[in-house]
């Protein structure tokens, strides 16, 4: 059983934390843990995290994340650590980049660029959030896991389906999880099980790890597939995260998502993150591998 996978929400909570806090092993060289050392490979959303919290350690308290972009390489180990390696790209006046290489075997798993900005006045607008049930309304997760591992008994295997620190509530839960064909944009709420530290960069790092969640699951549905479909391989190629403001992750916030297209075995997504106010605080992006397979 994963060592994400505990008792108690607190519990769930501190063991995603403890994840997230990073070994320094030299200047610029970090190690993590994996957060679920069954699976049969590392979470994508764990590895943005571990990432952006390695790039956090080497910069200035006043600058804030506000951009990520990474390429997923190779299919993480869960059994043994991976080392983040940050290279220190511009220190500019009120940006910051950084570089980051995620490595097991002696071979990159994961590349990723972040870039730090300090907080300035500007220009504002954003889009307005759909409309959906308010989470309170909606069943718990433990409704939509039941309905998806009764369909898919080898859902349990997988690494996000541990993701217990996390509290989901789809707005729908027969396209969204169940592989019914569907044209509209799906969304669920999501938000720690329990309280975080008020330090922004651990609110960030939290939703970078949620953000993987079901993402690419947007492309399939246009298609009345399923992330778990036998005739398909399924994977992350790259993620792009964007911060928009300051939020707290263990408050609700809508997770709405689109494709807009797919092509070449390859299915493009995007989506947004809002308060429940309805305030645009995050977006992202992601492409992913939708290869059909011979046999189902």
């Amino acid at each position: 059983m994963s060592d994400m996978m505990t008792d108690t929400p607190s519990s769930d909570v501190e063991a995603l934390l403890s994840i997230l806090d990073l070994e320094q092993l030299e200047i610029n060289l970090f190690r993590g843990r994996s957060g679920n050392p069954g699976g049969g490979r590392v979470f994508g959303g764990q590895v943005v995290a571990q990432a952006l919290v390695a790039a956090r350690r080497t910069v200035p308290p006043e600058r804030v994340s506000h951009s990520l972009h990474g390429y997923f390489l190779l299919g993480g180990d869960p059994t043994i650590p991976i080392i983040y390696d940050v290279e220190r790209i511009r220190d500019g006046r009120t940006f910051t980049t950084r570089r980051v290489v995620a490595i097991q075997h002696g071979r990159a798993i994961f590349s990723m660029a972040v870039s730090f900005h300090e907080d300035e006045d500007g220009m504002q607008h954003q889009i307005t959030m759909p409309e959906v049930p308010m989470p309170e309304d909606l069943p718990p997760d433990d409704v939509w896991r039941e309905r998806l591992l009764k369909r898919f008994p080898e859902a349990a295997t997988r690494g996000w389906m541990t993701m217990r620190p996390l509290e989901v509530r789809p707005t729908g839960l027969d396209p969204t999880y169940l592989g019914t064909a569907a044209e509209a944009s799906p969304s669920v709420w999501v938000r720690a099980r329990g309280p975080l530290p008020d330090d922004l960069p651990t609110h960030q790092a939290v939703l970078a790890f949620a953000s993987d969640f079901s993402l690419l699951q947007a492309a399939l549905l246009r298609h009345g597939r399923s992330v778990f479909d036998r005739d398909l391989q399924v994977a992350s190629l790259d993620h792009a995260l964007w911060f928009h403001r300051a939020f707290r992750a263990d408050e609700w916030l809508l997770y709405s998502q689109e494709s807009p297209a797919a092509f070449g075995a390859r299915g493009f997504c995007r989506g947004e993150f809002f308060t429940r106010d309805g305030v645009l605080v995050a977006s992202a992006a992601q492409e992913g591998l939708m290869r059909r397979t011979q046999k189902k």
